[in-house]
C-alpha cells in the first residue's frame, strides 16, 4: 500500500504543479472553463497557483495531509464546473464524450486524494 501511496503522490504532485503552471502560461485555454460571471483571468491565475502549491505541498511530509484536503476540496469546487460544461453545446474540454467521462474521473481522482491523505 505503501507504493501505490507514494506513487499517488508524486503522480498528482506532478499532475498539479503541471496544471498550475499551464494556468499560469496559457490562461487562453481554461477561460472557457471559467463560468462567464467570474473574472476569468483573476480566477484562472489564482487557481493556478493553488494548484502548483498544492501539487509541490504533496511531496513533503510535514505538508502531505494539508495538501490532500486542499486537492481535495479543488477537484469537489471543480466538479460542478466539469458538469456544467458536458451540459454545454461544445464542451471546452472538446467532446461531449470526454466531457461526460471527465465527471466519474473526478470522483476517481477525489477518491486518490482520500487515499493519500489517510496513509499519509
Amino acid at each position: 500500500m505503501q507504493t501505490t501511496v507514494l506513487f499517488l503522490r508524486i503522480l498528482f504532485g506532478i499532475l498539479f504543479c503541471f496544471a498550475g503552471i499551464m494556468h499560469l502560461i496559457r490562461p487562453n485555454f481554461f477561460k472557457n472553463f471559467i463560468p462567464n460571471f467570474l473574472p476569468k483571468l483573476a480566477v484562472n491565475y489564482i487557481f493556478g497557483v493553488l494548484e502548483f502549491i498544492l501539487g509541490l505541498c504533496l511531496f513533503f511530509d510535514s505538508t502531505i495531509k494539508n495538501a490532500a484536503v486542499g486537492v481535495f476540496i479543488l477537484l469537489l469546487i471543480f466538479l460542478p464546473i466539469h458538469i456544467w460544461d458536458a451540459t454545454k453545446v461544445k464542451p471546452a474540454i472538446g467532446s461531449k464524450k470526454v466531457a461526460f467521462i471527465r465527471i466519474p474521473l473526478q470522483f476517481l481522482l477525489m477518491y486518490c486524494t482520500y487515499i493519500i491523505y489517510i496513509n499519509s
